[in-house]
């Protein structure tokens, strides 16, 4: 039996001092990320793997991460990052609040010279994201949001996607299963994979997809594009279909029109 789709309580207000702050911290290193993810995009020649061949690690990664890092280091002292390149710094698993970082989102696409692979940070507390920020360098992009102040594109702020159902729409999908594609087929929607779990998240809060689903994700793929999408009025829902931050087992961010229909096509 599918479970129907549950809203989260309200995320706590944070302080709009540090929140105002955070935005700038965060924007001005999305922009410095996008400047070099357009510079290097498919000419990366110092690579390697990690967990198997097609799982890259470059040195635009190491480097983008690291001059994270050091730029959080010095704006905001004690808050510990969350990194996938060097992991989480002391403490991050009780911190009040934590930044969590991904360098190069896509990694595979930015080797290959695909322009489907973004920059990716957020500021995260109990409740989700607080602050976060997307770099899209393939579109010329800089997403931000923060937690009560909307979503907004090269500091312009985006309307709400408008209303629309599953059937005629996109559906983005990292790692779907068949029977999921067969299913979306048959509602008559269209599933792409991007290869960005960031990017897939970032298109339902743009509105150009309905949903986004990923089977196997970690903190720092998605914290940065959850923030846009909660802004935007989308629903984060676990495979129960209840609301969580980030819930385990697969998540599926998706406009509230469309929320009980994909849900129980990803579910089934």
């Amino acid at each position: 039996m599918t479970a129907v789709p549950h809203a989260s309580r309200p995320a706590r207000p944070v302080d709009p001092v540090l929140l105002s702050r955070a935005l700038e911290t965060a924007g001005r290193l999305a922009n410095d990320a996008a400047e070099v993810i357009t510079a290097t995009l498919g000419h990366e020649h110092a690579r390697s793997v990690k967990a198997n061949p097609f799982d890259w690690v470059t040195d635009t990664d190491r480097t983008l991460e690291r001059h994270t890092r050091r730029v959080l280091a010095a704006d905001f002292p004690g808050c510990p990052v969350v990194g996938e390149e060097y992991g989480a710094d002391t403490g991050a698993a009780t911190a009040a609040m934590r930044w969590v970082v991904d360098p190069v989102d896509g990694t595979a696409n930015y080797v290959a010279g695909l322009p489907w692979c973004a920059y990716s940070l957020a500021l995260v507390d109990a409740d989700g994201p607080v602050v976060g920020v997307v770099a899209d360098p393939g579109r010329g992009q800089i997403y931000a949001a923060a937690r009560g102040r909307g979503f907004r594109a090269n500091g312009v702020p985006v309307p709400a996607p408008r209303s629309v159902g599953l059937a005629g729409s996109l559906v983005c999908a990292e790692d779907p299963e068949p029977g999921f594609l067969r299913r979306c087929r048959s509602a008559h929607a269209g599933v792409r994979v991007l290869g960005s779990a960031a990017l897939a998240i970032t298109q339902v809060a743009l509105g150009h997809a309905v949903a986004a689903t990923l089977e196997h994700y970690h903190e720092w793929d998605v914290a940065g594009a959850l923030c846009l999408a909660t802004e935007a009025g989308a629903l984060v829902l676990g495979r129960d279909g209840r609301a969580a931050p980030m819930p385990e087992g697969g998540m599926l961010v998706v406009a509230p029109q469309a929320a009980a229909e994909v849900a129980a096509l990803w579910q089934d």
